[in-house]
C-alpha cells in the first residue's frame, strides 16, 4: 500500500478516536492518537491476518500493553473490517463489547485482553515462545507506553525476551514523554530507554513514530534480525493531530466535549 493511502487511513483512525471518545464522554485520547500511525502500518502493511477468520492459528498477533489506548486499536480494527464502524459509537457503554480496555473474549480482532500496565510484554513473550516451540511462523507485536516502563515487570519480561532469543517478537515503545501525572522525567525518569534495552540484549531501533516510511523500514529491519528481539522506540507526540491536545498531559484521560470535538475534527479533516 502506498504512503498516501496509509496517511489517509491514519487520519481516519484519528477522526474515529475523537468521535468515539466524544460520544462516550470518557476515555484516553492522548495515547490513542500517538499510536495511530503505528497501528496503521501494523494492520495495513505488516501483519498477516485474516479478517474473515479472526482466530486463525497462524495469524500475527498484537498485544496492546498500554490497554487504555483501546480507542486507537478499535478504530484500526474497524477500519480493517473486523466490525462495523457504527459500533465505535458504543465505546464504554453498558453491554458494549468495546470496553475501556480490550477484551479478547468479546471483541473480534483483539488478540489479548489488556488492562493493568506492565503486563503486556510478558504475555507477548508467552505467545512468541509458544510460536517457537510449535514451529509456527507467526510474529508477535506489542505496544508499550513509555510511562509503563516504570513497571518492574516490563524489565523482568525484557530479560526473558532476550534470554529465549525471541526474534519473532517486536516491541514498540510509544515514547511521547508524558503520562497522566505529567512528564516522565518528573514522575519517574525512564531515560535512556535505548541504552536500557541494549543492556538487556535487545536489537534497538529509534524512529519518528509518525513517519510511516520509518515505521515500515524499522519493521523490515526487525525481520532481518535473528537470535534477538527488536524494540522500536517510536518518538511520538501525545495527542498527535489535534493542536490543543498535543504535548498536554491533561489530555491523557479526558474526553473532548462537543465544542472541542468540532475543533479537533476540523483540524484532522483539514482540506477535505
Amino acid at each position: 500500500m502506498n504512503i498516501e493511502k496509509l496517511k489517509d487511513i491514519a487520519k481516519d483512525i484519528r477522526i474515529d478516536i475523537i468521535e468515539m471518545l466524544s460520544e462516550s464522554k470518557s476515555g484516553h485520547p492522548g495515547g490513542s492518537l500517538s499510536i495511530a500511525d503505528i497501528l496503521t502500518v501494523l494492520y495495513f502493511e505488516e501483519m498477516n491476518v485474516k479478517v474473515e477468520e479472526p482466530k486463525w492459528e497462524d495469524r500475527d498477533r498484537l498485544v496492546l500493553s498500554k490497554g487504555h489506548a483501546a480507542p486507537g486499536l478499535y478504530a484500526a480494527l474497524s477500519e480493517k473490517g473486523y466490525f462495523p464502524k457504527e459500533e465505535l459509537k458504543s465505546l464504554r457503554k453498558y453491554k458494549s463489547r468495546l470496553q475501556g480496555h480490550p477484551d479478547m473474549n468479546k471483541t473480534s480482532g483483539v488478540d489479548m485482553s489488556t488492562g493493568s500496565l506492565g503486563q503486556g510484554l510478558s504475555v507477548a513473550n508467552g505467545i512468541a515462545l509458544s510460536g517457537k516451540l510449535d514451529k509456527k511462523g507467526y510474529r508477535v507485536y506489542t505496544i508499550i507506553g513509555d510511562g509503563e516502563l516504570q513497571e518492574g515487570q516490563i524489565w523482568e519480561a525484557a530479560m526473558s525476551t532476550a534470554h529465549y532469543n525471541l526474534d519473532n517478537l517486536v516491541a514498540f515503545v510509544d515514547l511521547n514523554g508524558l503520562q497522566i501525572d505529567g512528564s516522565n522525567e518528573e514522575v519517574m525518569n525512564v531515560n535512556p530507554v535505548d541504552k536500557k534495552f541494549e543492556a538487556f540484549g535487545w536489537n534497538v531501533l529509534v524512529i519518528d513514530g509518525h513517519d510511516l516510511e520509518e515505521i515500515k523500514e524499522a519493521l523490515d529491519k526487525a525481520r532481518e534480525i535473528k537470535g534477538k528481539p527488536t524494540v522500536i522506540i517510536a518518538e511520538t507526540v501525545k495527542g498527535k493531530g489535534v493542536s490543543f491536545m498535543e504535548n498536554q498531559a491533561s489530555w491523557h484521560g479526558t474526553a473532548p466535549n462537543q465544542e472541542q470535538k468540532i475543533q479537533a475534527l476540523n483540524e484532522l479533516k483539514g482540506g477535505e
